[in-house]
């Protein structure tokens, strides 16, 4: 269950660099329709040459996912004894799959609306999020949630997570404002590209300055080193994703490292989260307990 719960991490996040991929080919409306690829056909025809190919060959990667995630909800609910906040995590990420199936559509059938395409990414980012915290949680415990950091390094660390969200959802009207908007005919948002740019740079240097001080305030009192890791490897993840928006913007946003620049958003979500988790413990994994097991669900 553990393997595939961080075989959901993957999948999720390799969606999200593919779907990059047919926005940075132009290869979005490579399929013209939805649910079907063409008018007549479930599949990509020939005359959709290689655009066609891309954009169908990451919508036959969500079966790869649908897959992945079904096994994991059938593994959490035949586990003895049952844990049942892993069977909610795991159904949460299973009804996340039509969910975006639907958006997906949407963006299609609206001819990749930059705000569509920008809602696809985000109910990825919280699909991600939800796996990396099922993966971390079929390696603990069920007991009550007990906070292992000075008290106000708990509410620090939240305060990061809170803060990478905004991030990401600027750095998508960003994206939804500058080009590779998935097809030549696509709208953008009409916002200034410099403006927005100029936001989501200051949102990445308060992030960084943040993660700064939690990584320092964790190492000088004495957090377990499991949290000052987490903090560290956030850090050194934000540190690596701010060089490559840095240079992609004053490179004219060349198309690799846009693509680096995705799946960096991916890793910073995945360490900000592992921090938040870090900071409290349930207790060692006791499959013996089923006491524990079928406690009311408690906070992650």
């Amino acid at each position: 269950m553990r393997a595939l719960a961080l075989a959901a991490v993957v999948a999720n996040s390799v969606l999200v660099v593919t779907g990059g991929a047919v926005r940075l080919t132009s290869s979005g409306l490579g399929c013209p329709t939805w649910p079907r690829c063409t008018k007549g056909s479930y599949v990509n025809q020939a005359e959709y040459g290689v655009h066609g190919v891309i954009e169908f060959s990451n919508r036959m990667l969500t079966f790869v996912l649908t897959a992945i995630v079904v096994a994991l909800v059938v593994a959490t609910v035949r586990q003895r004894p049952r844990r049942r906040d892993l069977v909610r995590l795991a159904v949460l990420g299973a009804l996340g799959i039509p969910a975006q199936a639907v958006l997906g559509g949407v963006t299609v059938l609206t001819g990749l609306n930059p705000w569509t395409v920008m809602a696809h990414f985000l109910l990825s980012t919280v699909l991600i999020g939800n796996a990396v915290v099922l993966w971390v949680r079929t390696g603990e415990g069920d007991r009550p949630a007990r906070t292992v950091v000075r008290e106000p390094l708990r509410p620090l660390a939240l305060g990061l997570l809170a803060l990478t969200a905004a991030t990401l959802a600027v750095g998508t009207v960003v994206t939804g404002s500058g080009p590779h908007s998935g097809d030549a005919a696509a709208t953008r948002t009409g916002l200034d590209p410099a403006a927005v740019s100029q936001l989501h740079a200051d949102l990445v240097l308060l992030l960084v300055g943040a993660s700064v001080g939690l990584w320092v305030a964790l190492r000088a009192t004495d957090a377990p080193a499991a949290a000052v890791r987490a903090a560290a490897v956030l850090l050194g993840v934000e540190l690596s994703q701010s060089l490559i928006g840095f240079v992609q913007y004053f490179t004219a946003l060349p198309v690799v490292l846009v693509a680096a620049h995705l799946a960096g958003a991916c890793l910073v979500l995945v360490a900000a989260v592992r921090v938040v988790l870090a900071t409290r413990d349930r207790g060692p994994l006791d499959a013996g307990a089923p006491a524990a097991a079928e406690r009311t669900l408690q906070p992650v």
